[in-house]
């Protein structure tokens, strides 16, 4: 693919690399497509947690490493810390290559002021390491079945449809009683003094202005294919 689109800042969450139904090809594919002044991986970029569970690391998920390393020479990349990829912590001090690694990160355009962090801190199921592995392992299977599903679909000349986004979306809806991820994210990023806030974390890519905070998710690479980015016009923008 060849590159011809240009942007101040991309933002990129949850590609849940080394997880079996990862999209490593796509991710790439995105990736050479694209020039950024800046580049902010928010969280879950490699799946730890997968990974411990037996997933194999292969070299299609290598070529997306070496990929965001190349870039590093010429890119400003920042590497926050999710959920499954939180053993980065331990690089926050030393980095890998020219990628700085941190846990949050305020971005400044002009006078604004932009929070941007995974969004697993303010979750209250990842208090709960136990519910945690249920649910990471259950999205797994579900994510697993959708695969075989559209296979069939495929076979039969059906478009795809994807079970697990419909499964994880209405979880979510479910928990909003409990957990208003949204409000949370922008009631945190407003006790920082910012604008805006950033997130990733729940796979549901938006753009919103809550209670005077500008709110925006980018989404993740394993169902929705979305980027959060920032046009020379300033103006931020979902891409799919």
């Amino acid at each position: 693919m060849t590159t011809t689109i240009g942007y101040k800042c991309v933002v990129l969450s949850d590609l849940h690399l080394g997880m079996a139904d990862s999209k490593p090809k796509r991710i790439l594919e995105f990736l050479e497509s694209i020039k950024t002044d800046v580049l902010i991986l928010n969280g879950d970029i490699v799946d730890i947690d997968a990974l411990n569970r037996g997933s194999k690391w292969k070299n299609k998920h290598m070529k997306v490493v070496i990929k965001l390393l190349d870039m590093s020479r010429n890119t400003e990349i920042i590497y926050i810390r999710g959920n499954h990829d939180n053993d980065v912590k331990d690089l926050y001090s030393s980095g890998l290559g020219n990628i700085k690694f941190m846990d949050e990160y305020i971005y400044i355009v002009g006078d604004k002021k932009y929070l941007v962090f995974h969004g697993d801190k303010i979750d209250i199921t990842t208090k709960y390491k136990l519910l945690t592995q249920i649910g990471s392992i259950g999205y797994d299977l579900a994510l697993r079945i959708n695969t075989w599903y559209n296979k069939y679909r495929e076979f039969t000349g059906k478009p795809y449809y994807s079970i697990s986004k419909v499964i994880k979306e209405n979880f979510k809806k479910a928990l909003s009683f409990i957990n208003d991820f949204e409000i949370n994210a922008c009631d945190y990023a407003k006790t920082l003094n910012c604008n805006g806030v950033i997130c990733g974390h729940i796979h549901i890519p938006a753009i919103k202005e809550i209670n005077g905070i500008k709110y925006y998710n980018s989404g993740d690479w394993v169902e929705n294919f979305s980027a959060l980015v920032l046009t020379h016009d300033n103006e931020w923008k979902l891409i799919q």
